[in-house]
């Protein structure tokens, strides 16, 4: 029925997503996911496992990554607004430790496909957000890893909430240099 349009970016592999909106008086309707649409731009994913956050205004999740066990995500926000963004952690990638970022919402309805070999991280612009992803690879609680957010070699360039909320173990992550992680994808 609709038709996902899909968006290269800067940085291979990874992709802003567009799906057909078809609304009347009652609402809309939309296909967030097609297995066609992803096959037909060469795009064979497995996704295993959804996941979904809600989090107020000035809350920032991540950079995180897995260490072992590398994750393709398709994230998108059902309610509100966020600036969502990743990392190139792949080793030998022209792109390496370069970010691209994208704001989604519930009222465009894009979504961002991120291959594996990324560290992912978002920040709440709305009052309130919920925000959903699908997962190729299980989460594996012992595999975490992660990049502290205002990393100056990475230099991403987060919009002005104010004040910034972080969990404990985000405010604990090193910088990509301290870690020196790469992916061997």
């Amino acid at each position: 029925m609709g038709k996902l349009t899909f968006h290269k970016t800067e940085i291979e592999g990874v992709y802003i997503i567009e799906p057909q909106v078809f609304g009347d008086t009652r609402g809309y309707f939309m296909e967030t996911y097609s297995e066609r649409d992803f096959l037909e731009q060469g795009l064979n994913i497995k996704f295993v496992q959804d996941n979904q956050s809600a989090s107020h205004k000035g809350v920032l999740r991540g950079l995180h990554f897995q260490k072992h066990f590398p994750q393709t995500k398709l994230v998108r926000v059902l309610t509100g607004e966020v600036f969502d963004v990743c990392v190139d952690l792949r080793n030998g990638s022209k792109t390496y430790g370069k970010w691209i970022g994208v704001l989604l919402s519930g009222e465009n309805k894009k979504q961002f496909l991120i291959p594996k070999g990324f560290a992912h991280g978002f920040l709440v612009l709305s009052d309130y957000a919920e925000f959903a992803y699908k997962c190729d690879d299980f989460y594996h609680p012992e595999d975490e890893g992660g990049i502290i957010y205002n990393d100056p070699g990475i230099g991403v360039n987060w919009p002005n909430v104010g004040k910034i909320e972080l969990s404990e173990k985000d405010t604990k992550h090193p910088t990509l240099q301290e870690c020196g992680f790469k992916w061997k994808i």
